[in-house]
């Protein structure tokens, strides 16, 4: 046998050594219905109202519909072939390696990015029950918890998540029930508002179709995590079944928990009151109500769903940067693997995350603000990749291999195209804006910048 031939001992990381799959069903199941429970529904939905009013309502109920249709793309690809690099792989296989590229070192880069943003949320609201400790040793302890946790197994990820899942699905449902049997007028201590607060105050487009295009494009964004079920799904006992469970339950998921509590706090609190951003629209309704102690328990919600984000984040940062490498688009250092989790790409993706919150405290002013403004629009930019492979990928899948079509995208290819016209809409509005046209602008020269670098390795790796 020849030295190349030689097998690995079993202790040592591999750069080619597969992934563990231990993620139980319960697991996954919990992920996908906690994962669309979001920071971005607790935190950011706070200014959407404020900007659109009770037609708020409506901008979810678009930007709603779009999430299902480019969940429903990129589960028919993710059920047909599993993998960690999900739709990073997909752009891969339907388009070409630049796209993989493309899509994937984006992704990564809004992730990192996004857990040291978290990080940081979840730091202040530790701050205020502890007044005087620095925001920026509690991100640090948060970061070395889920950075030891991802590091040790994936499955820490998952029971984490579990949990994690579990707590923000039971405070939400509390929520709407308390919420609706208050807008029936049936909660003890309560009268029903009836639809003062959705015609009083400027009426349900205060700030007409300006204030609704504010709302849909904040909106859109609060949408974002819902993919890392995706990815998970490659690291789990059974992936193609646990994918097309998450993706078949996406839609009731989305109409219930953003879609049903938006409409459930722009009846019970007026629009415009202050509350609403400074506190959060969840923590407000439930002070509205008078209910003691359950705005203080809120925050405790909140503050859970923004270390869930930081976990979920290290963990869908970690896979996408190792499933890059595994392609041979990436340092190959963060593909090791040991024990079946990269631990390589676990670390970088941490360490870039703590350098994204010392850049918030040094660099405020300029690099962190320029950094912000690069991942905005990162998503779209993604879900345009899903959109397009899932065109190219669909019909090669029923000529070849039928049998995969575990899920299938609904009217196909007409709601794909539906999708694609949605997403070009969304940019056409954020180029409108002055805030989000910085965004489109900086995501745009990100974009193309990857999309150059992986179509030149492209191109070189073809001539060897």
């Amino acid at each position: 046998m020849s030295r190349t031939t030689l097998d690995t001992p079993p202790t040592a990381p591999d750069a080619h050594a597969p992934l563990s799959h231990g993620l139980k069903q319960r697991h996954l199941s919990m992920i996908a219905l906690g994962g669309v429970i979001g920071a971005g529904l607790f935190v950011g939905s706070g200014a959407g109202i404020a900007a659109a009013g009770p037609s708020i309502v409506i901008a979810y109920a678009v930007s709603g519909l779009l999430v299902m249709l480019v969940m429903r793309m990129l589960g028919e690809m993710s059920a047909a072939y599993p993998s960690s690099g999900s739709f990073s792989a997909h752009a891969e296989r339907a388009i070409g390696p630049w796209a993989g590229f493309t899509a994937g070192w984006s992704f990564w880069v809004l992730l990192c990015t996004a857990v040291g943003l978290e990080g940081i949320g979840a730091a202040k609201i530790a701050t205020g029950w502890l007044p005087g400790t620095p925001e920026w040793a509690w991100v640090a302890l948060f970061m070395v918890v889920f950075c030891v946790a991802n590091l040790a197994a994936v499955k820490n990820f998952g029971e984490f998540e579990f949990w994690f899942a579990a707590l923000k699905v039971g405070a939400i449902g509390l929520f709407l029930v308390l919420g609706v049997l208050a807008v029936a007028g049936v909660l003890p201590g309560t009268d029903s508002p009836g639809t003062s607060n959705l015609t009083g105050q400027g009426g349900f487009l205060p700030h007409g179709g300006e204030g609704l295009v504010i709302g849909l494009l904040a909106s859109v964004f609060a949408y974002g995590g819902m993919e890392t079920v995706t990815i998970a799904a490659a690291e789990s006992q059974n992936p193609v079944q646990g994918v097309a469970r998450a993706v078949r339950t996406a839609m009731w998921r989305i109409a219930l928990f953003y879609i049903g509590s938006m409409a459930v706090i722009v009846t019970l609190v007026p629009w415009d009151s202050k509350e609403v951003v400074e506190k959060g629209p969840y923590v407000a309704a439930l002070d509205h109500l008078g209910i003691p102690g359950a705005g203080q328990l809120m925050n405790v919600v909140v503050f859970v769903a923004l270390l869930s984000a930081m976990n979920a984040n290290i963990y869908g940062s970690s896979r996408i940067a190792y499933s890059l490498v595994e392609r041979g688009q990436g340092p190959k250092a963060l593909g090791r693997v040991s024990a079946g989790v990269p631990r390589v790409a676990v670390l970088v993706s941490c360490v870039f995350g703590f350098v994204c919150v010392l850049l918030s405290y040094w660099r405020p002013d300029d690099v962190f603000p320029w950094l912000l403004n690069m991942i905005g629009a990162v998503i779209l930019v993604v879900w345009i990749f899903i959109a397009v492979s899932q065109l190219l990928l669909r019909r090669r899948v029923e000529r070849e291999a039928p049998e995969k079509l575990v899920v299938r995208m609904w009217l196909f290819p007409a709601l794909t195209w539906v999708a694609l016209a949605g997403m070009a809409a969304i940019f056409v509005l954020m180029a409108r804006q002055p805030d989000t046209r910085v965004q489109l602008y900086s995501t745009g020269g990100m974009t193309l910048f990857l999309a150059a670098v992986g179509y030149a390795w492209q191109r070189a790796r073809a001539r060897r």
